[in-house]
């Protein structure tokens, strides 16, 4: 177990990571999320991740109360990430340590964390299946 405190983002996270453009629709990120089976994407421009869009995000537009009326359907479909997206987000770099990483999504209820690089370009994303993972691997050690 002692070699988890050890571990970090670059070993772990996910390198292939699909991105979405701010402009795509409420409507099309709904069949991403639905195909893929993801929690978020990071919203990529000009190379550069700009922000986090997640399930939560796309469930808010849905919700409404007494001081909001709700829009119809369509009209709430046609919005785009850009109007949802979360645009100062919490990420990590490759070389933080999946201690912290796991002290974020339990204080934060995350369910994964774009890992980004010097430039602001997305590096890979890690999620909490990732840290399992990893928890796992490094169970096997002498305690």
């Amino acid at each position: 177990m002692y070699t988890f405190l050890e571990e970090t983002v670059a070993g772990h996270m996910t390198r292939e990571v699909k991105t979405v453009t701010r402009d795509l629709t409420v409507r099309g990120l709904g069949d991403l999320f639905e195909r893929d089976d993801f929690n978020a994407y990071p919203v990529e421009e000009d190379g550069q991740i700009i922000g986090l869009v997640t399930k939560f995000d796309f469930l808010k537009c849905f919700a409404f109360t007494p001081n909001q009326m709700v829009p119809r359907y369509d009209d709430l479909m046609k919005r785009t990430v850009a109007d949802i997206m979360t645009s100062e987000f919490i990420y990590v770099r490759s070389d933080t340590k999946l201690t912290r990483v796991l002290q974020l999504m339990v204080e934060h209820r995350f369910r994964s964390v774009p890992a980004i690089d010097s430039g602001h370009r997305l590096a890979g994303i890690i999620s909490r299946e990732d840290i399992l993972r990893a928890l796992e691997a490094c169970s096997g050690d002498s305690a």
